[in-house]
């Protein structure tokens, strides 16, 4: 069982595909979720769940508090055990948002409270208490909304769906080939194969040209700045990012100054004139 609670902005900032189903309470601060379609914002007193097989990106907002999370990641083995020994048969849960907002209570107030005496080293909880932890959580969230049960202990696999409106949504997140695979409901092979027939392109080639093609409007069109941007459209660093761009384009991303600005060229359905 994985548990991450209360650690640096920068560990929860990498994560960008949600494994596990993961409660998380905001004790200080905030942080923003973007899962590719929907912005969601939780506050200090504040709680929810980040549903596994998600996309999503994070931003922790400026505070002169700092921002402090108490987080539980639940894993599948634990969840397996969990509804075997509490006989547990989940309903159909119909909303797909991948942030799921938990009404806070005052029980969910006092069992984070209850946490700091288990807390060992940078905040993570003495193993012996550990699955006796996770445990009164879930039953806790249960009680208190107990529809979560068709979040929790769903075990399927995605279902198979539309591949150009995901991919339309999701470009923008830096995962391998084989997560968007999954997450579409198919194997590798079946991804390439059907990516193929919807573009005529490799995943690979589409995922640059149209990030390039964002980046590119963003520049010339909002003013944006190249180091603002580039994380954010899924290259990992500035010079990669000005380097597949000048190829593309034929000239640097900080050339770019409007419509007719140094050597700018307009894109028309995506290709040059």
């Amino acid at each position: 069982m994985k548990e991450i609670v209360k650690d640096t902005q920068s560990e929860i900032l990498k994560e960008q595909f949600i494994p596990d189903n993961v409660f998380l309470y905001v004790v200080r601060g905030s942080i923003l979720f973007f899962d590719g379609h929907k912005n969601y914002t939780l506050k200090a007193g504040e709680c929810g769940i980040a549903r596994k097989n998600n996309l999503a990106k994070f931003v922790v907002a400026d505070s002169k508090d700092g921002f402090e999370p108490v987080l539980f990641c639940f894993d599948e083995p634990f969840l397996q055990q969990f509804q075997k020994k509490h006989k547990i048969k989940p309903a159909a849960f119909k909303i797909k948002d991948a942030l799921i907002k938990v009404s806070n209570t005052e029980i969910i107030e006092d069992f984070i409270r209850s946490l700091k005496p288990y807390y060992k080293g940078v905040m993570q909880l003495d193993e012996a208490f550990e699955d006796l932890k996770y445990e009164e959580l879930l039953i806790i969230l249960l009680k208190n909304q107990p529809e979560l049960a068709g979040i929790f202990f769903n075990f399927g696999i995605p279902d198979k769906i539309d591949l150009e409106e995901f991919m339309n949504r999701n470009y923008k997140f830096n995962v391998s080939l084989q997560r968007f695979a999954f997450l579409t409901g198919r194997s590798l092979s079946s991804f390439k194969r059907d990516f193929k027939k919807t573009y005529n392109t490799t995943p690979s080639q589409w995922l640059v040209k149209k990030r390039l093609e964002e980046a590119h409007f963003l520049i010339n069109k909002k003013n944006e700045k190249p180091s603002n941007i580039y994380l954010d459209l899924g290259f990992e660093d500035l010079s990669h990012f000005s380097f597949a761009f000048k190829k593309l384009f034929g000239y640097a991303p900080t050339q770019v100054a409007g419509e007719q600005g140094p050597n700018a060229k307009k894109l028309i359905n995506g290709k040059k004139r």
